[in-house]
């Protein structure tokens, strides 16, 4: 984990002093909402449906356990008791008071976390596959790179006030989960015919509106150019991107009108100017952001200990859980685990103040007080040791994060939507519980395998409904709430975006429909299948047949 030099800290506390000025000059008049806003955008500040929601960045998803136990005491002391871990790894507390946010900031400067650039048209909190560092199928560690690549955009002068908000992911794995493709740039490291590890860099992906997955603008760059590159793309982006029309001002936007082949010649024109220029990196910065993202201490350990095998064997339902929330590590006699926070009844990615106390304790004892969050709302223990893995399940399961439903159809993507976001068009945490207690039975949810939804209650999509295997989008009918339902998206590397079944449904209609979709896929699959790949070879039509049918 990065730990912040001098520098680091001076600049935090100056940020915190000047944000606390600011909100006090707001509240007593001084400055107006139209002065105020971009203000506390830069500082990740929202103004809700109910009230003030603070965004705080997690960057490229890795918390340590003091740092837990820093976002437990927020939430238990400003606000609600629990905070929102959101799908590009950052977490939301939805009742912070406006005249305390300051404070918060003050304690979240203490364990060096911050709410820089977590909202406002900048550049945003660079995301990264959560099991980077420990993948079996990784090719580099995406980490230092991410970092890089958050110190370079930090209060960049230039990219401050870009036409609208811009987001970066960067994928080290061969299974891309980190949504890459649907960012405004994606970067993967891959290997050239010489065996040099670089970056393909895409660009013009996004959501929203209009879903656009991003288009190679690069096919491979030297590390030494990684920030030069960015910087090309940017410096395209900002000059030419629409400011006119907000809807029209994402990069995608400009891609698409300009043509991927006029936008990559704009973009390597740029580059040619500046790639050996003052953002080239050096080895020695390479090596020195590597350095706070060494292994830990692990242990000399076989895979598949007596331990572990006896109690595969003694208890079903530790098997059952093993099965689906344990992935395979790249050190022997080690796990990844991922704590599933999709227990029906709850809102997915929320967590409560005690729930971020007990993981920081589990971190501390089981995984060298670290954990990551997940693109799909998810915990992950990084480094748990084969032998403990009994002892740790039966701890997790203490405080209500040993689901057995990870990866399966209850695992959803959420946005909070109509319960507290202004602009949602209809609620999204009840049709997540709806569509939960239709499949309640973890045998049945086994069978139909993995299957992901997404739910966004408004067309920004900020749950992704538009890669979902099954997407659900909450519109607006005349007042009323309905969803629409799209079928056949991913975020895999091979990612691919959902088309709409047809006619929107009412709200209790959903978890029928969903039903119904699994059914159609359960009559078609052939072995060794998944829902994606029936899809997309039968088509919509069977699916669309079977939910319009007719009643008798």
């Amino acid at each position: 984990m990065y730990q912040y030099d001098d520098y680091d800290h001076r600049m935090l506390a100056d940020r915190v002093a000047q944000f606390r000025d600011q909100t006090d000059r707001f509240m007593a008049g001084k400055l107006s909402d139209t002065e105020f806003l971009p203000l506390r955008l830069q500082n990740g500040l929202y103004i809700q449906r109910l009230a003030p929601m603070l965004r705080v960045a997690i960057p490229y998803g890795l918390l340590s356990s003091t740092q837990l136990r820093k976002l437990a005491f927020i939430a238990r002391h400003y606000d609600k008791g629990y905070g929102h871990f959101t799908t590009r790894q950052n977490i939301q507390f939805n009742w912070p008071a406006l005249e305390e946010v300051p404070d918060i900031l003050a304690h979240l400067a203490e364990v060096e976390m911050h709410a820089i650039q977590t909202s406002g048209n900048c550049i945003r909190n660079t995301t990264t596959d959560q099991f980077a560092g420990v993948a079996v199928d990784e090719l580099e560690d995406s980490r230092p790179y991410c970092e890089i690549i958050r110190q370079w955009s930090s209060f960049h002068p230039e990219f401050a006030y870009l036409p609208r908000k811009f987001k970066i992911a960067v994928c080290g794995t061969s299974v891309d989960q980190a949504a890459t493709q649907v960012h405004d740039i994606g970067i993967y490291l891959v290997q050239n015919e010489d065996s040099e590890i670089g970056f393909q860099i895409l660009a013009g992906g996004g959501l929203g509106r209009t879903p656009v997955i991003g288009q190679v603008v690069f096919d491979f760059v030297e590390k030494k150019h990684l920030l030069t590159a960015l910087e090309a793309i940017l410096r395209v982006y900002n000059r030419y991107g629409r400011r006119d029309n907000k809807y029209k001002a994402r990069i995608k936007i400009l891609v698409k009108e300009t043509g991927i082949d006029e936008f990559r010649n704009k973009v390597h024109i740029e580059w040619e100017r500046i790639k050996n220029g003052p953002q080239t990196l050096t080895e020695a910065e390479i090596e020195r952001c590597k350095s706070f993202f060494v292994d830990p201490s692990y242990l000399k350990k076989e895979d598949n200990p007596e331990e572990l095998v006896e109690a595969l064997q003694s208890d079903v339902l530790f098997n059952s859980w093993y099965e689906q929330n344990v992935k395979p590590h790249k050190k022997s006699g080690y796990a990844i685990v991922t704590a599933c926070l999709k227990e029906t009844g709850i809102a997915p990615g929320d967590i409560t103040d005690t729930q971020l106390d007990y993981i920081a304790t589990l971190a501390d004892e089981f995984s060298f007080g670290e954990v990551r969050v997940t693109h799909h709302q998810n915990v992950v223990f990084a480094d748990v040791e084969q032998s403990k893995l009994f002892s740790f399940w039966h701890k997790l399961k203490e405080q209500s994060l040993a689901a057995m439903n990870l990866g399966l159809l209850t695992d959803m993507i959420c946005c909070p939507g109509g319960d507290f976001c202004a602009l949602a068009n209809a609620k999204s945490i009840p049709i997540a519980e709806s569509i939960q207690r239709e499949f309640e039975d973890i045998e049945e949810l086994k069978v139909i395998g993995d299957l992901r939804i997404n739910i966004s209650g408004c067309m920004n999509a900020c749950g992704h409904h538009h890669v979902g295997n099954i997407g659900i989008l909450g519109v607006d009918k005349k007042g009323e709430e309905f969803y629409q339902v799209s079928l056949g998206g991913s975020s895999r590397h091979a990612a691919s975006l959902g088309k709409i079944i047809g006619p929107a449904f009412a709200q209790e209609e959903i978890p029928g429909v969903v039903r119904q979709i699994v059914t159609v896929y359960q009559a078609h699959k052939q072995a060794g299948e998944e829902f994606l790949d029936t899809y997309q070879r039968i088509g919509m039509d069977p699916f669309k047949e079977k939910i319009y049918a007719k009643a008798d």
